[in-house]
């Protein structure tokens, strides 16, 4: 990431504290930059707007209107913005609803700061922010749905798709994809879509996390 290039972040929460706590880690990091807060959805989708950061923060259980509410808002909506969830919820429905909605991101609140500062880093430079047991509850949401359906594998995948997933699995976001591989920003975009659409996939995290679990099929 470049270190003279802040990013720039607001956060959704309804916790006076939590936000305090990351204005204190954001204050000690010269490339994190926390330009709003806002304790309530309506709020934060207004300031989206108007302040259009980089990253929103957003947790999952707030009064009013909750997270995946504002979530689905924001990604409907012409914001540009990434949105990590940041929540003390681990539970399967909750990570699996979030990441299907859109979420670039799933992180708990228990995590030692220094872990957290690393993934807003690891977002800032374009890569998916998973806490790591949030990939396994994705991981065996899809395990379970494999065996439901028809298990999809790499077979019908083309050589340039299977290419992307793997980078997609290295939590690499179409610009940076397309930045390693010397091609245009949309043409990673529709092969994003081709290789979803045939592994039965519904999002790039989706994505990552089967290439991850399926490594034996590359």
């Amino acid at each position: 990431m470049n270190a003279t290039v802040a990013q720039r972040i607001v956060v959704i929460d309804d916790h006076p504290l939590l936000r305090k706590g990351l204005q204190q880690l954001a204050d000690l990091s010269p490339d994190i930059e926390i330009i709003g807060e806002a304790d309530s959805g309506p709020e934060g989708i207004a300031m989206v707007n108007k302040l259009k950061p980089d990253l929103v923060l957003l947790d999952l259980n707030m009064p009013e209107m909750n997270g995946l509410e504002v979530l689905t808002q924001l990604k409907s909506s012409a914001s540009t913005s990434r949105v990590v969830m940041l929540t003390v919820s681990n539970a399967e429905e909750d990570v699996v609803a979030a990441l299907r909605s859109g979420a670039d991101g799933y992180l708990l609140k228990d995590m030692k700061p220094t872990q957290l500062m690393q993934k807003l880093h690891e977002v800032a430079e374009g890569r998916v922010a998973l806490s790591p047991n949030v990939a396994e509850c994705l991981a065996r949401a899809m395990q379970a749905e494999g065996a439901r359906d028809t298990a999809p594998s790499t077979l019908d995948l083309t050589d340039r798709e299977c290419e992307i997933l793997i980078h997609i699995s290295e939590g690499e976001s179409n610009k940076v994809i397309a930045r390693t591989l010397s091609i245009a920003e949309s043409t990673v975009k529709v092969h994003v879509k081709h290789l979803l659409k045939k592994l039965g996939l519904k999002t790039r995290v989706e994505a990552a996390v089967w290439a991850v679990t399926h490594k034996d099929q590359f």
